[in-house]
Parts: structure tokens; C-alpha cells; sequence
């Protein structure tokens, strides 16, 4: 029995066949053969070049990187020659930064979006109180309570905008202005009967809105303080001006917003789809 083993491994390996260029022994009698993995048969050799090549385009470039193979998904059992104690401790030195620069560079984008966020909520104080006040008040308020509240200036006015107001407004008023038909008024044509629901686009789902909203956000206080300046030029207090300007600059918008969005609802509701025009017209 032993010796039909023996015989029948012999006869495997006379015809054995690399499984990655598919040459035999007769096809190169010099190759270094290698079984690295459980497979059986003729499929578990392969050249030692080839099975080389096959695990650097599987590393690509990583030479950590773990291969398995993709027959029996056996992980192959690599090893190196021994470092010298300088080159050993330049590769541990590699690894170590090669683990921890992403975790650097995370922390770097981190804290400077932090300060960032800090330097637009300073500059956002100053400009809704007034330099010298707002100034004045920074200098006055405990520096651990600024590092919080400055940076989620920048963030509250984000948030706020994402709040589409508008949007529940034409909700709230589509569904009982039939009610009221002296505010259909507002709207010529919401009086006749709609064909069809059209749907609504999701917020946000466009990379270009995400941008808007964001923008928005930010250039807020500006707008905020020309808007006061412009229709609340009497009022002493930059506070209360900027204050009033910016309620004053979103109910404005607010109001276009909704008439425009109204509009266009009823516009996508109307539409039709017309016949194509054939050759005999």
C-alpha cells in the first residue's frame, strides 16, 4: 500500500504543471518547483518564479501584504532572509510611520478645520457686534469657553440652513390653501385642478446643493450685516441691526423661495409628453 503511495506521488510529480504559465518539467528542467497551499493534485505546484511574480502583482508594492491562494485559499507561507540589526531597526522605524501617518494626518486636518472654525466664529463675533465690542467681549469671557463656543458658530449656522423651513411652509400649504382661496391669489393658475403629483427632488442629494448650503451658511453674517445696515440704518446697535437684517434677509428669501418652488411645482405638474412627429406629417 505504502508503496502504491510512493509510486502514485512519483507519477504526480513527472507530470506536474505550473498553474500560473502552464509549462510542465519537460517544458523547463531547471525550474524550481514549490506546493505552497492544500491543493491536490497537479494544481498544487507551481514555478517558484511565477508563483513570485503572482504574489508581487497581489502585494502591489505592500511586501506585508498577506496572499492567499485562490484555489483553496490556503495563506502562503512567506519568509525572508535575516536583516542586519541597522537595516532591522530602519524597517521597524518604517512600519511604525507607516501605521501612524494616517492617524497624523487625520489629527492635522482635524485640528485645522478646528482652528479654522475658531478663526471664522471670532471674526463672525466681530462683525455682528461690532470690532470694538465683539473684541471686548472675547477679551472679557473665559478662554476655555471661547475654544467651545467659537467653533460652533461655523456649525450652528450649517445646521440652521439645512432646516428647510420653506419646504414644510409649502407642505402645510398645499394641502389646506383650497381652503383659503383668496391666498391661491398669490399663485395664478393654482386654482385649476392638477394632473398629475410631481415628485419632489431630496435634499441634499446633489454635490452642488451640499455646496450651496454650506456657502450660504457661511457668508450669512455678512449678508446679516448689510442687510442691517441697509434697511436698519437707525438703529445704534450693531447687535440689533445685524440681528433684524438677517431675519429681515430670510423671510425675504423665504417668500421668493416658496413662490419660485411653487411655481415650478405646478409648471412639472402641467407638463405633457407630446406625440413624435412622423415622416408622413
Amino acid at each position: 500500500m505504502a508503496r502504491a503511495q510512493v509510486q502514485t506521488q512519483l507519477e504526480e510529480d513527472l507530470r506536474r504543471t505550473c498553474w500560473v504559465c502552464f509549462a510542465t518539467d519537460e517544458d523547463d528542467r531547471s525550474a524550481l518547483w514549490v506546493k505552497p497551499c492544500k491543493c491536490k493534485g497537479t494544481s498544487k505546484w507551481v514555478h517558484q518564479a511565477c508563483l513570485q511574480r503572482w504574489i508581487d502583482e497581489k502585494q502591489r508594492g505592500n511586501s506585508t501584504a498577506k496572499v492567499s491562494c485562490p484555489q483553496c485559499n490556503t495563506e502562503y507561507i512567506i519568509i525572508f532572509p535575516k536583516l542586519g540589526s541597522v537595516v532591522y531597526l530602519m524597517d521597524v522605524a518604517d512600519r511604525i510611520i507607516y501605521k501612524t501617518c494616517p492617524f497624523l494626518a487625520g489629527g492635522i486636518f482635524v485640528g485645522s478645520v478646528y482652528w479654522t472654525a475658531v478663526t471664522y466664529g471670532a471674526l463672525t463675533v466681530m462683525q455682528v457686534f461690532g470690532h470694538t465690542e465683539g473684541q471686548s467681549k472675547m477679551e472679557q469671557a473665559d478662554p476655555l469657553f471661547l475654544l467651545l463656543i467659537l467653533p460652533a458658530i461655523p456649525v450652528m449656522l450649517i445646521l440652521s440652513k439645512m432646516v428647510r423651513w420653506e419646504d414644510y411652509f409649502l407642505k402645510i400649504w398645499r394641502k389646506h390653501s383650497s381652503k383659503v382661496p383668496f391666498l391661491n391669489l398669490l399663485f395664478p393658475g393654482s386654482q385649476n385642478r392638477l394632473q398629475r403629483v410631481p415628485a419632489q427632488p431630496s435634499p441634499l442629494s446633489d454635490p452642488v446643493s451640499a455646496t450651496r448650503v454650506l456657502c450660504g451658511a457661511l457668508v450669512l453674517p455678512t449678508v446679516a450685516t448689510m442687510a442691517g445696515k441697509l434697511m436698519f440704518g437707525n438703529i445704534r446697535s450693531n447687535f440689533q441691526r445685524t440681528l433684524m437684517g438677517g431675519v429681515a434677509f430670510i423671510l425675504i428669501k423665504g417668500v421668493l423661495k416658496i413662490y419660485y418652488k411653487q411655481q415650478q411645482y405646478y409648471r412639472q405638474a402641467q407638463r405633457q409628453v407630446l406625440d413624435y412627429p412622423s415622416d408622413s406629417e
